[in-house]
Parts: structure tokens; C-alpha cells; sequence
């Protein structure tokens, strides 16, 4: 699927050589990592260009999973339930079946109806219908 990042206007600072980038969403600054610049870009592509609702997006929230603890990148809620989840990689990192599989155990607990993920420079959907996926051609309207 074909994405366009809107035009960066993010807010940077450097401190002790170390680069930081502000997260509207988590109202802090984060250490900017190549993960996170796709993650803060794809946040803005789905604030700006698809039109979802900052206010109904989580970033980086624990979950268990067992008695493992990992973190998820984005989940958009829709009707006060995770809706669309999204996982993020590094440019460099191959979106594989390893990746969806990641993304998949996550949403044995959170039970979205979409999954995505991303490299910044690669990105592949599914829709769940039924326990099976389905590819998206695009991400869904809100």
C-alpha cells in the first residue's frame, strides 16, 4: 500500500548529543531513534492525511501477553475498542512474516479489526473478518 507522508513539522531538540523528537500524542519528548521517526510519521499520515483522531490513539502502551510484557506502537479505538494497531519497524528491518506474526500475538489480546505494519518505506494491511485476513489495497476511512 501506497503511503504519503504529509510534510515533517515536528519539533526536535538535542541534548548531550542525543536527538529528541516531541510525541503530540504522549505530550513528552522522545529519544529519536530511527523506529520512532517511522512511528512519529505514520502518526501524522494518519492524523493528517486519513483524518483519524489523535484523541482515540494510544503510543507505546504495555500489554501482557502470558507472562511476557510488550509494548505496542499505535492503536487507533473506534467505539472505545482497539480498532486499527499498527507496528512499526526500523527502515532497515524487512516487513516479513516474522513482523506480522509479532503483530498478530498482539492482537490476540487486543482484538482489532486491523493490522498494519510499517518500515516507513514499506507498509502492509489486513483486515480481520472471522479469524482470517484479508490484504487492504489502503488503510481504512475513519
Amino acid at each position: 500500500m501506497l503511503i504519503t507522508y504529509p510534510p515533517p513539522a515536528f519539533r526536535i531538540k538535542t541534548e548531550n548529543d542525543k536527538e529528541f523528537i516531541w510525541d503530540a500524542i504522549r505530550k513528552r519528548w522522545i529519544l529519536l531513534t530511527p523506529e520512532e521517526w517511522v512511528r512519529q510519521n505514520f502518526v501524522q499520515y494518519l492524523i493528517q492525511v486519513r483524518k483519524y483522531p489523535a484523541s482515540l490513539m494510544a503510543i507505546e502502551k504495555e500489554i501482557r501477553l502470558g507472562e511476557l510484557k510488550k509494548r505496542f506502537d499505535i492503536v487507533v479505538f473506534k467505539n472505545m475498542r482497539p480498532w486499527l494497531i499498527v507496528e512499526c519497524k526500523e527502515p532497515h528491518v524487512a516487513i516479513n512474516t516474522a513482523v506480522l506474526e509479532q503483530v498478530a500475538r498482539y492482537n490476540m489480546k487486543l482484538s482489532g479489526s486491523y493490522l498494519v505494519i510499517t518500515n516507513g518505506r514499506e507498509t502492509i494491511g489486513w483486515c480481520i473478518d472471522k479469524g482470517f485476513f484479508h490484504r487492504l489495497d489502503a488503510l481504512p476511512e475513519w
